[in-house]
């Protein structure tokens, strides 16, 4: 069995601080309008646009050379960009999705999401646009996705490159969004305890909780949550699903200073000096980049009536143009390409009736 006390090799590491424009901290950008972009007349002319061309075609076919955004279009150059190059998150706001049909929200989304980079699955049934919403799921069992809880969400990032929510619904209280830089983060351990930092290094055992299992694979992969790869740094935090690997006897138990390190990231993610917090409205499109940018949610509290229930739409994109990543990343793929599903996220809830 593997010792997690004893690695087999030291990480490549910073020496110094990492110098990144992902570096940020929450209260120094709260005001800034570098992340918000307000979709006007004329990006909405050309959404509605590009949906009558596409309209007749099989969403999972639409391309972004067939969604064409004349006008539109440079602005998400200049998202892709921040995502990409920039602070690592975007808010695109002001999308009016009471004027449309599910599937044309469904369509909307897609067509900019493919401005942004390519679509994958974003869940194990293969869903390539997936609901979050409370459908009483409970986190602390190991097979029900967090997606279909009111819970809190622990900071984490998604497995994709970028991932998108849509919001049609906001909750009746609570539901905000709230993110952190990994790169301040990193930093911070950096300075303050950097014994926590080479464990953070390390590979880390990481519960597949229900996604498919490759070809001779195991039901955990091994990851590191700090990576240094060709000068840049990139995250891996899934919290939950590190912590529920200890449910199987062949996976290695964590050390004290594993889970010294993991409640240090989180209380710095959550650290008022370091986190920003957002609202969603209807038509609201959060964008962020996995690999330097942690993300939470807050509790929240659903209207009775089921129509008003909290939902969003979750997006998740694959892009070239990011930061070149490791061979760790090999050992984790998104599940293989299935049917879009809109309608239902499980054969009896209709979430979105005709």
């Amino acid at each position: 069995m593997v010792s997690l006390s004893q690695p087999n090799r030291e990480p490549p590491m910073p020496q110094e601080p990492v110098i990144d424009p992902a570096d940020w901290r929450g209260p120094e950008i709260k005001n800034s309008t570098d992340w918000v972009y307000q979709l006007d007349d004329a990006d909405i002319g050309d959404l509605e646009g590009a949906l009558r061309r596409v309209e007749q075609k099989e969403l999972l076919s639409v391309t972004k050379d067939q969604f064409l955004l004349p006008h539109l279009g440079k602005k998400l150059e200049a998202v892709k960009r921040q995502l990409i190059d920039g602070l690592g998150f975007v808010l695109v706001r002001g999308l009016p999705v009471d004027r449309y049909t599910p599937k044309e929200v469904a369509t909307l989304y897609w067509g900019i999401g493919r401005h942004l980079g390519k679509p994958v699955p974003t869940n194990e049934t293969g869903h390539m646009i997936s609901h979050v919403i409370n459908l009483g799921h409970k986190i602390e069992n190991p097979t029900e996705r967090a997606s279909y809880t009111k819970e809190t969400l622990r900071y984490h990032t998604d497995m994709s490159d970028v991932v998108g929510l849509l919001c049609l619904q906001p909750a009746k209280t609570g539901g905000a969004s709230t993110l952190a830089s990994a790169v301040a983060i990193h930093n911070a351990i950096r300075a303050e305890r950097p014994d926590l930092l080479r464990v953070l290094y390390q590979p880390w055992f990481i519960d597949r909780r229900g996604d498919p299992i490759p070809k001779g694979g195991k039901p955990w992969y091994e990851m590191p949550i700090f990576m240094w790869h060709e000068g840049r740094l990139l995250v891996w935090l899934q919290p939950q699903f590190a912590t529920s690997s200890q449910r199987f006897p062949e996976v290695p138990r964590y050390t004290d200073a594993h889970w010294e390190a993991l409640k240090l990231v989180e209380s710095l993610a959550d650290d008022p000096r370091f986190r920003l917090d957002m609202s969603f409205g209807p038509g609201d499109m959060q964008f962020l980049n996995n690999h330097v940018v942690l993300h939470s949610r807050t509790e929240y509290e659903d209207y009775p009536e089921p129509e008003r229930r909290r939902h969003l739409l979750r997006l998740e994109l694959v892009s070239p143009d990011v930061r070149m990543l490791t061979p760790w990343h090999s050992g984790y793929t998104p599940a293989g390409r299935f049917e879009f599903d809109l309608g239902s996220v499980t054969p009896n809830i209709v979430l979105n009736p005709g």
